[in-house]
């Protein structure tokens, strides 16, 4: 699952550039940690920990979800499918890339 996301985030990684920015992603209760770094030229999707200037935290099968569009980010955010610690800005700014 964990490497269907970083696959598919990594397809993407042109249109996250946008973002300029660098979020870590930590996923359900095994808090495996994804970590996206739109300012590393190019973009930089690893997993492993990393400081970020915004955590989401969300279950893999949500943030698979999200990622291919079946999931919306303010729907998910006040359904408390997904938490955001950090800069709240960065994560709207990552939701409005990741829909497009």
């Amino acid at each position: 699952m964990v490497e269907d996301i970083l696959s598919e985030m990594r397809s993407r990684s042109a249109a996250l550039r946008g973002l300029n920015a660098s979020v870590r992603f930590v996923l359900g209760k095994d808090g495996e940690i994804i970590h996206l770094d739109a300012r590393a030229n190019p973009v930089a999707i690893t997993q492993g920990d990393q400081d970020a200037d915004c955590t989401i935290r969300i279950s893999p099968d949500n943030l698979a979800k999200l990622i291919n569009g079946k999931l919306n980010p303010m729907l998910a955010f006040t359904m408390g499918k997904l938490k955001v610690e950090g800069s709240m800005g960065i994560a709207m700014k990552l939701a409005q890339l990741l829909d497009e």
